[in-house]
């Protein structure tokens, strides 16, 4: 199975930037999707449907922001928007669809640049996120999160790591919040395979960065410790963009 996760940062206008050739030459089994940025309406499904796929939304409420979306080759057993907490999922973050004994999770973590509320924002985010995971694993135990994390793990994951000590994204409580998780038994399944540097995607618009690769590894795909043995492969696409993010998946047996 190929699980691939993407955060498009607007679905229409990535469809115009060819995402459906895209889809159909990299036909993973499972696409995991961040920042649609529309309304389930808003969204054509019919060359999605054409490509053998199934489509599940869950859109926020204000319109041109946020959103997630998983569409699979295969119909899921069970779809679950949201985390049943309402001050996130009116922002559309969380959606999980279960494949059998195994659940894919999509989902897009609250990014703190645009000042202090919403950097509290996403510190308690995260507190309540791994709290919700911790609960779902007592009856979901084999858990596959994809998404858009908004924070660069290690050193390794940032360009000038120095430099971004202070920006949200990197800050040192960010980080100690992604080991905190990591040890409670999720693997990262990128670093499972590839330790080298300059391993990126998501690149700023501004400043030539993606050109000077001045990157920022921010997508994961985190599997639970009881699939760590099921991992054939973990991949970064740096050449294929169609947002200021890359995709980035894995394999597994």
């Amino acid at each position: 199975m190929k699980i691939v996760s993407y955060n498009l940062n607007g679905i229409r206008a990535a469809v115009t930037k060819g995402l459906y050739t895209w889809l159909k030459d990299e036909s993973p089994d499972v696409l995991c999707i961040q920042e649609t940025k529309a309304q389930p309406g808003q969204i054509d499904e019919v060359e999605f449907r054409r490509l053998g796929y199934t489509c599940n939304w869950f859109s926020a409420q204000k319109k041109g922001y946020s959103g997630t979306g998983i569409v699979s080759k295969q119909q899921p057993d069970h779809v679950e928007c949201g985390m049943g907490i309402s001050k996130y999922d009116e922002e559309g973050r969380f959606i999980r669809a279960d494949f059998g004994d195994v659940s894919i999770i999509s989902v897009y973590h609250p990014s703190g640049t645009s000042g202090d509320e919403r950097q509290s924002f996403k510190m308690q985010w995260l507190e309540d996120f791994t709290e919700y995971l911790q609960e779902l694993r007592k009856t979901r135990t084999k858990l596959i999160i994809n998404g858009d994390f908004n924070i660069c793990r290690l050193w390794i994951d940032i360009n000038k790591p120095e430099k971004h000590e202070e920006m949200s994204g990197f800050l040192p409580e960010e980080r100690e919040w992604f080991q905190r998780f990591v040890d409670l038994g999720y693997v990262d399944s990128f670093r499972e395979f590839n330790q080298e540097p300059n391993q990126y995607s998501w690149w700023s618009y501004r400043f030539h960065a993606y050109e000077k690769n001045l990157g920022w590894r921010i997508d994961y795909n985190l599997v639970t410790e009881n699939l760590k043995s099921e991992l054939k492969s973990a991949f970064i696409r740096p050449d294929l963009r169609y947002s200021d993010h890359c995709p980035v998946g894995i394999e597994i047996f």
